[in-house]
């Protein structure tokens, strides 16, 4: 695992040279398919270093993290062209994919808070450096209060374990079945407020509408798997309070996604519409972990690596028109089929693959999801069938709503997708209906 983060280390110098752009792009690649080349044991944690290792949870979301920096720079040619600070962006997401990478491979609780906080910072400076209105600031604000505020008493409650077990190893987490309230509280409020939760979601929409395109993507694609990550990890320990709490948190996100998708039919920007159901996927996902139970484990995970790599795709599609039109209105953004005809078959497959239609990976996330939750009680199958409903219902209204209609008069120029943007959506698409061939590896790795 050290090979890797000595290969990105070394990549920091490269992005200080000029015109070496395309350059770091092919060198993230090329990382993410020596990477891809890991021998993975699907049990045990392998590829072990000092502190660092990987399993199953670990291995996929390096991979993503890695998959999606490289399509972030692919996305931003924009910046290179006006060369507006691209060394600096490249900087920026070589850092970022550093912090991830260490978030996702460390073993280590304190490492592990250490590193989940510290990617907030580049991913900040993405916001307010590249950001597209003066709310930026207001937006960068609000993503770090929220999740620090949320994540302090979590910096407690590692430290009250290293009183309690004298390691800070997540090795050992399954020795112990913790049953106290407040260590829950602290513990688990942190990765709830990062996933978002309804309620604690506010930041996000914020933060998507006015982030660039990349700090979009890596928002929908890696960020909000922090927290589901995080809490894969520390359930182990608090299984006996987390059955008693449980009911509480899974009713709250399966209303909340109900009452979310709900919003996203009111929404008339399309950055704002897809971060809407971001939170109506997470939603899903929170409701999956905290059952506690093995459909739900695995479809939490399987679906946070498909809602990665569709949202993110869909985040690219949102700009390449706002790169056309100036604008994230759906008013002004309409009858795009006439433009772009072939764009509209990328709309059609990364929406479809939103509303979880066969064979994207959601799809398989979703029926995990649906049979632990169903298992949980009947009950919350009346919510779980309006949330899948209402997803497809706002893909089919964002879909048409721009695809279709009449053209706004005002426009000066357009011009096609270029083959660029093609195989940045290609990149997206691909693996999120091909890694369902391989679903058996997610299957049984518990």
């Amino acid at each position: 695992m050290m090979k890797f983060l000595m290969m990105m280390i070394f990549m920091i110098p490269l992005c200080l040279k000029k015109n070496i752009f395309w350059m770091v792009q092919l060198m993230i690649f090329f990382m993410s398919y020596l990477f891809m080349n890991l021998t993975m044991n699907l049990m045990f944690f392998c590829n072990l270093s000092y502190y660092y290792s990987c399993d199953l949870i670990s291995y996929g979301l390096i991979l993503l993290s890695i998959w999606i920096c490289g399509l972030m720079v692919m996305s931003s040619e924009n910046l290179f062209k006006e060369k507006f600070y691209c060394n600096f962006f490249l900087f920026n997401v070589i850092f970022l994919l550093i912090m991830l990478y260490l978030t996702f491979s460390v073993m280590n609780l304190f490492m592990f808070y250490l590193f989940f906080e510290g990617s907030l910072i580049p991913t900040l400076m993405l916001i307010i450096g590249w950001g597209y209105q003066p709310e930026r600031i207001q937006a960068g604000m609000y993503l770090l209060f929220y999740t620090l505020f949320a994540s302090m008493p979590m910096f407690m409650g590692i430290f009250y374990l290293f009183d309690y077990m004298n390691s800070f190893m997540i090795y050992f987490l399954k020795f112990y079945n913790l049953n106290f309230y407040l260590l829950y509280l602290s513990m688990v409020l942190a990765f709830l407020v990062k996933m978002p939760m309804y309620f604690v979601h506010l930041w996000l929409p914020k933060a998507h509408v006015e982030a660039p395109v990349s700090g979009s993507m890596i928002l929908a694609g890696i960020m909000l798997k922090l927290g589901g990550y995080g809490l894969l990890r520390v359930m182990i320990i608090l299984q006996k309070i987390n059955l008693k709490m449980n009911y509480f948190w899974v009713s709250i996100s399966l209303l909340g996604g109900f009452y979310i998708s709900l919003k996203c039919f009111c929404q008339v920007d399309i950055k704002a519409l897809i971060a809407y159901s971001s939170v109506a996927h997470m939603s899903m996902v929170i409701g999956g972990i905290m059952v506690m139970n093995y459909w739900g484990y695995m479809g939490s995970y399987i679906l946070m690596i498909g809602h990665g790599l569709c949202s993110s795709g869909m985040f690219c599609l949102a700009n390449i028109s706002y790169e056309r039109l100036q604008s994230r209105s759906m008013y002004l953004n309409k009858g795009l089929m006439n433009f772009m005809p072939s764009m509209s078959l990328w709309w059609f497959l990364l929406l479809s693959s939103n509303m979880a239609a066969p064979p994207s990976l959601n799809l398989m996330g979703e029926i995990s999801l649906i049979n632990s939750l169903m298992s949980w009680s009947y009950f919350s199958m009346i919510l779980l069938v309006l949330i899948s409903f209402f997803s497809a219902g706002y893909s089919v209204y964002l879909y048409s709503f721009t695809q279709h209609g009449k053209y706004y008069q005002g426009l000066y120029s357009f011009y096609m997708g270029v083959s660029r943007e093609y195989l940045m959506l290609f990149l997206h698409w691909m693996p999120l209906n091909i890694m369902i061939l391989k679903v058996n590896y997610v299957m049984i790795w518990f």
